[in-house]
């Protein structure tokens, strides 16, 4: 996997300064240790940080068309590339390396911009073309690899994360407030938007064109639900052909020229990834990671390990106590370059290093919850259809039980899932998901912000305007096939895949997501959402799917997900960073909180009358982040 880079000075007259280049480029060499490549001519500078996975040897970029015409930097892996290849070789191109990236290049050398839906893979690229004095920017479906760009006076910006950005001296660090709503209520910031004004996140499934100044947005690929096919397929047939698809996609992610590997959670996503891989090779060079937490509340290493010796791989385990997680948290919060509050970004990173140690790459089982409705909160919108019924004295009884219920301190616990599960129902079916995996609802905003003289930070309108637009895009869609298409356009690629990237790629280690392969997104399409979330049951298809492949323990196990005590941190570990970090002095001289609030927060959670550790959590990295890009300048 690699990091791309670059800038145009769009009036033409200055040549790039290849010193700022280097510092972007610098500033990504976590992406790619391995190699480094610059290109500047007239007014363009692009810049490359390599990972080598394929073709280790004639695989430097930037690569140039034969004419010199096109120049290409690319951070991905296309899986479909060999046929590609051959098709392109057909129609007369020739090739010097063996690489992805010159596909990619000859593909669009020939197709254009449509050459993106011939790719099967994960991507973010830059491609500049001489002749037409364009820069095509593109980011692959589901977003898997991140893409930004801004445009500060005359000059366009574009990187793989926003520390590249940040390294060119034209860019300048103004925080936007919106952005900065957004993401306490949702613990990341949505797209396109950033915590930076001026910068975007290319959108997935996008791709933009620069070309005399102006800058053109196109989406060429989105999910699409169209279950007409599966109209006359048994649940047989249909489990079926999602193993087969399963299979298929796995081999293609097979290819590599240098060791690879699995993460192994033990849930069901990873471990059907193992069980297909089991298929197409030899299980005992099959190599297993999993981390284990000493809190059992926390702990899935057992399930790991039943896996992995169900199919006998070669597994490594590693037991992680709270003292190794806080050790890497300064490493993390580096890796942060805008707010992110996902604190499951700390296992991710752990298990990362613990894998990078042994392999360069490795699969995952990223994209299942969202493909196939595995998520607590798909039940939870179930039942909200139950509770919008219920008279008010059966709300209050709710409310009640929900507030005596056990496990207040326990992740996941009933108290937990019954208190979010309130806080978000009396919200529009379009927001409320957002309510129930976020921090803090616009309201609860209010009350924060030191400045609370633009209401729109509390209209839930907008803090929430992507939510919105997705739920409302297909209006004939039934609502629980807006509710997963709105998780694959916001919490698939804003958290999910932006965590796993981030943790990964600062250890160097590129991973690999096959559930999120085009033919299974294509099939998921076309499952009706009652073989999804059948009931109360979550992911049924996939589920019937591996019956008889998987231990049953694992088929039928409830969802549990990398979780972190940041609650219990705050009381003991990090208390003292926290209140250093929340000083009265700072909070006022910066002007953003409101420093009663933020004391009010702190003593409610340190004295047990709230469990406020999340939303602490929130505050915490959010303020972290600032301290350290924006008042460093």
């Amino acid at each position: 996997m690699c990091g791309i880079c670059g800038y145009i000075n769009l009036d033409k007259a200055p040549i790039p300064d290849e010193k700022i280049l280097k510092a972007m480029t610098d500033a990504l060499v976590h992406r790619g240790p391995d190699d480094e490549g610059r290109h500047i001519k007239d007014n363009v500078a692009l810049g490359h940080r390599r990972l080598s996975i394929i073709d280790l040897k004639t695989g430097h970029q930037p690569i140039f068309s034969a004419a010199g015409r096109l120049t290409i930097v690319y951070n991905g892996e296309v899986y479909n590339f060999p046929q590609l290849k051959e098709e392109l070789l057909a129609k007369g191109h020739s090739f010097s390396t063996h690489s992805d990236t010159e596909v990619v290049l000859k593909a669009y050398e020939e197709w254009g911009s449509d050459c993106l839906n011939r790719l099967n893979g994960m991507f973010s690229l830059a491609i500049w073309d001489a002749q037409e004095k364009a820069l095509f920017l593109a980011r692959d479906r589901f977003g898997k690899k991140p893409l930004y760009y801004g445009r500060f006076k005359n000059t366009f910006i574009f990187g793989s994360e926003l520390k590249a950005l940040y390294r060119h001296p034209a860019v300048s660090l103004e925080v936007d407030r919106l952005a900065l709503g957004k993401y306490l209520a949702h613990d990341y910031i949505p797209c396109p938007r950033t915590i930076i004004k001026g910068i975007s996140k290319l959108e997935p499934g996008h791709y933009l064109v620069v070309k005399n100044g102006e800058a053109a947005k196109r989406k060429y690929w989105d999910f699409r639900f169209d279950i007409g096919p599966s109209a006359r397929r048994s649940l047989e047939e249909s489990a079926r052909m999602l193993v087969e698809l399963l299979r298929e996609s796995v081999r293609k992610r097979l290819v590599s020229d240098v060791p690879l590997g699995v993460f192994l959670s033990g849930g069901i996503d990873s471990s059907a990834v193992v069980a297909m891989m089991a298929r197409l090779m030899d299980p005992k060079d099959i190599k297993t990671f999993s981390i284990g937490f000493k809190e059992k509340t926390y702990n899935e290493a057992d399930d790991a390990l039943l896996v992995a010796r169900h199919f006998k791989t070669d597994h490594r385990e590693k037991i992680i106590d709270p003292k190794a997680m806080l050790e890497v948290l300064p490493t993390i919060l580096n890796t942060i370059d805008e707010p992110f509050a996902d604190s499951s970004i700390i296992p991710t990173y752990l298990v990362s290093k613990f894998t990078r140690e042994r392999v360069t790459v490795a699969l995952g089982g990223d994209g299942g919850d969202e493909l196939f409705m595995g998520y607590p909160s798909f039940v939870a919108h179930r039942i909200a259809g139950y509770y919008d019924k219920l008279p008010r004295i059966g709300r209050r009884a709710m409310a009640l039980a929900a507030d005596m219920a056990p496990g207040k301190s326990n992740y996941m616990s009933l108290h937990f899932k019954m208190s979010r599960f309130l806080k978000g129902i009396d919200f529009p079916e379009s927001i409320r998901h957002q309510v129930w995996i976020g921090s803090f609802s616009p309201e609860e905003q209010r009350s924060l912000f030191a400045d609370t003289s633009d209401e729109t930070l509390f209209d839930p309108h907008a803090i929430y305007s992507e939510s919105e637009a997705y739920f409302d895009t297909y209006p004939l869609l039934s609502t629980m096939d807006k509710v997963e298409y709105l998780y694959i356009k916001t919490y698939l690629p804003d958290d999910i895949l932006t965590k796993v990237d981030r943790a990964s790629m600062a250890t160097s280690l590129e991973v690999r997501a096959p559930f999120l392969d085009k033919e299974i997104a294509d099939f998921a399409g076309t499952v009706p959402n009652r073989l999804k979330l059948k009931g109360l049951t979550t992911k049924y298809i996939l589920k019937k799917a591996l019956e008889g492949i998987l231990p049953r323990r694992i088929v039928h196990k409830t969802k549990h997900g990398f979780a972190v005590p940041v609650g219990d941190w705050f009381k003991s570990e990090l208390k003292g960073l926290l209140l250093d970090t929340f000083n009265k002095t700072a909070v006022t001289r910066d002007g953003i909180f409101n420093y009663p609030a933020i004391e009010r927060l702190l003593n409610g959670h340190f004295t047990g009358k709230t469990d406020s550790g999340r939303k602490i959590w929130a505050l915490f990295v959010c303020q972290m982040w600032y301290n350290k890009w924006v008042k460093k300048q």
